[in-house]
């Protein structure tokens, strides 16, 4: 009797490039294709609706195979078909990948709460954390709580534009306990030759590796817009990176210290973050402007959503509430200077 295929759908349409990764392998064949045995060929990908140059947004995604809105000129494959409907895009997947910006997530699991096949697990790569009464979650967790599906998280030094021009990048799967062989579907879904996937047993320290990265990123902006030049901005990566793992240790239960050190999600994506990418930029015009975060963001990200400094708010505010503010300087100091006026050169001054 033949195993039942694994149907895919991408729940969010802001970064294309894995819809590219879903579809595509190298330049000419497909790994839904490539892996026929194993996948059914169609992607379904749920798309926010709206106008660009007067067109539907999911229908120049059908037509023309790109997306105008958020990754221009980069072909997508004709099997990733575009749906302005949550619920039809998610109709009988079993393998869910989240890419919505985290602000639309518990929305989105409303809408498909009893929706789902049974069969289906999910894999998010949601950049932030969920902070409510006192308590802190990755969307991994919140994703698997409000949909009954097991959910891994993917996280890596893989910035859109470069991975969708098929550049060599690494990436990694965190996956909970027991459930390698399902990771494994997902591996078999991402890796191609040039976006290669590792696997770690470890979805709290991958997802806290892609949230907590972004404010290390604003402060290496702060650097930037500064002047400093790269002596510091080290500097703060090396402090970033320990606050990184102190905090994930001291409020989760079994996250390993190698993701942060060995793994693509941990010290490679800060890296890359640090030295480019939405939130560095945006802090480096944040100093050299003095126009507020939320205007640079309109002005700058086409859309997007600039995550750092969320993030940074949310984390002060839970450590605040833990008594722990003071334990974590570096998340503290870029806090106060993105939303209580401290000056940007008072980065480092306590530190």
């Amino acid at each position: 009797m033949a195993t039942q295929k694994q149907k895919v759908a991408i729940i969010g349409s802001g970064n294309c490039a894995i819809a590219k990764i879903i579809g595509l392998i190298n330049l000419s064949g497909f790994n839904t294709v490539r892996h026929s045995d194993v996948f059914e060929r169609r992607v379904d990908m749920y798309v926010y609706e709206e106008k660009v140059d007067g067109q539907n947004l999911t229908e120049i995604i059908n037509k023309e195979h790109t997306n105008q809105k958020y990754l221009p000129n980069v072909a997508l494959p004709e099997n990733v078909v575009a749906t302005p409907s949550v619920e039809e895009a998610a109709k009988d997947a079993t393998l869910l990948v989240f890419v919505l910006p985290h602000q639309f997530i518990l929305n989105i699991c409303k809408a498909l709460k009893g929706n789902l096949s049974p069969n289906a697990q999910a894999i998010s790569m949601i950049k932030g954390v969920d902070v409510r009464e006192g308590k802190i979650s990755i969307f991994a967790d919140v994703i698997q709580e409000a949909l009954g599906v097991p959910c891994s998280a993917l996280s890596g030094a893989n910035i859109a534009n470069e991975v969708a021009r098929d550049k060599f990048s690494e990436t990694t799967i965190g996956y909970r306990h027991g459930r390698r062989k399902q990771a494994e579907l997902f591996f078999k879904l991402f890796d191609t030759p040039n976006f290669r996937v590792g696997l770690i047993e470890d979805v709290a320290g991958v997802s806290l590796c892609g949230a907590l990265k972004n404010i290390i990123a604003i402060g290496a902006g702060f650097c930037d817009g500064l002047g400093w030049g790269d002596n510091a901005k080290a500097a703060i990566m090396r402090i970033g990176i320990l606050e990184m793992k102190n905090f994930a240790q001291e409020f989760f239960v079994d996250v390993k210290p190698e993701t942060f050190t060995e793994t693509s999600a941990g010290i490679a994506d800060l890296i890359t973050t640090c030295f480019g990418g939405r939130n560095r930029k945006c802090a480096e015009a944040f100093v050299k402007t003095g126009k507020p975060f939320n205007v640079l963001e309109a002005e700058l990200l086409n859309g997007q959503k600039l995550q750092g400094t969320e993030t940074a708010r949310e984390v002060c505010q839970f450590l605040t509430e833990r008594k722990r503010l003071d334990g974590y300087p570096l998340f503290k100091t870029i806090y106060r200077i993105a939303y209580e006026g401290l000056e940007p050169s008072k980065l480092t001054a306590e530190l």
